[in-house]
């Protein structure tokens, strides 16, 4: 599923961030959106939590349910 694939990404995406929060003290979404609480960044911030909840829903497909399919 597309959406799946979405949603794993943006999840990566945050992970790669807070990693480098956690590391370097340097959050790379603010610096490309302008700052913490600028639009830009609050949309991604935003999309990656909502990329956060749906990747839930793939922990508790059934076991036979391919987690990515070719469609």
């Amino acid at each position: 599923m597309i959406l799946d694939r979405i949603a794993l990404a943006l999840t990566i995406i945050g992970a790669l961030n807070w990693g480098s929060i956690g590391l370097f003290a340097f959050d790379f979404v603010a610096w490309i959106g302008g700052g913490q609480l600028a639009l830009f960044s609050r949309i991604v911030y935003t999309l990656v939590a909502l990329a956060g909840i749906w990747c839930i829903s793939i922990l508790f497909r059934p076991a036979d349910e391919p987690l990515f399919s070719r469609d």
